[in-house]
């Protein structure tokens, strides 16, 4: 989910459906609009020699792409044995119920209302399926439940709604607080340092061979929009609204709400750590 289309400077990467690494495949949703970029991404992972496959975020409540999905993992010689979301906002999870119908698979998800099957996900955690190695991450900020996964073969995370492969993402205050969600991008920015991950494969937008760079984008990024913030504020733009229009008067209208989201979290970060006056 979006808040702005792609800025200068910020990395670009590699087709959006097809296969991503050795383990990883995309298949796009048909849900394109400026909220979710080209539509979701959702991700076939499996081990090369595995006839099981774990699939990330099926998607919207959309018949013919949840088939998609079966029929491109079928096609590869692979069962979807489980499934998991990122988090819980529609354009991932929505299809989910349905997918887990036409699968048999059980849905894992930090958040138990989303849950289908015993178990969930927490930090920590390691996917095992069909002899697959990859790691829960939590990358709350974006929403509480957001979750992100490492997958150490490929060097790579697959990044939900955290990093985007075009633009930068909401913090959808108030389940997102920004607090979290810059936690979250030094996270990941450790995964790309001390793990040597080097690819992110987003919820949205294309593949991006550069994580390290994405990630210090984001963070200069999300610096520089907060120092806007602070000085509209200062300037007397005290509500949402008012700092949406002077900040992002760049950006695109009808992403304006988005925007406010992110700048009502912006608003009680700064409030938080006592930058501006209640």
């Amino acid at each position: 989910m979006t808040d702005a289309a792609a800025l200068p400077g910020q990395p670009r990467g590699g087709v959006i459906s097809g296969p991503a690494t050795a383990r990883a495949h995309c298949v796009l949703a048909p849900n394109p609009s400026p909220m979710t970029l080209d539509g979701t991404n959702t991700w076939i992972v499996a081990e090369p020699d595995s006839d099981l496959a774990v699939v990330i975020d099926p998607g919207p409540l959309d018949e013919s792409h949840l088939r998609a999905v079966i029929d491109t993992a079928e096609r590869a010689g692979k069962r979807v044995a489980l499934t998991l979301l990122t988090h819980g906002h529609p354009d991932h999870s929505d299809g989910a119920v349905r997918f887990a119908e036409l699968t048999g698979s059980s849905v894992r998800a930090l958040d138990p209302a989303l849950r289908l099957g015993d178990e969930g996900l927490e930090a920590g955690d390691v996917i095992t399926t069909g002899g697959l190695e990859m790691r829960v991450v939590p990358t709350p900020g974006h929403t509480a439940d957001s979750l992100s996964f490492h997958l150490p073969a490929d060097r790579a995370v697959l990044t939900g709604d955290t990093i985007l492969g075009r633009g930068t993402t909401v913090v959808a205050h108030p389940d997102g607080r920004l607090g979290d969600y810059l936690d979250s991008l030094r996270r990941l920015r450790s995964l790309t340092v001390d793990d040597g991950v080097a690819t992110v494969l987003p919820g949205h937008g294309p593949v991006l061979n550069d994580a390290q760079g994405m990630v210090e984008f984001y963070l200069a990024h999300r610096a520089h929009r907060l120092a806007q913030v602070e000085t509209a504020v200062e300037a007397g733009h005290r509500t949402p609204g008012e700092v949406v229009a002077n900040v992002y008067a760049d950006v695109d209208r009808s992403l304006w709400p988005a925007a406010e989201l992110s700048v009502r979290a912006q608003l009680d970060y700064l409030g938080e750590h006592g930058l501006i006056e209640d």
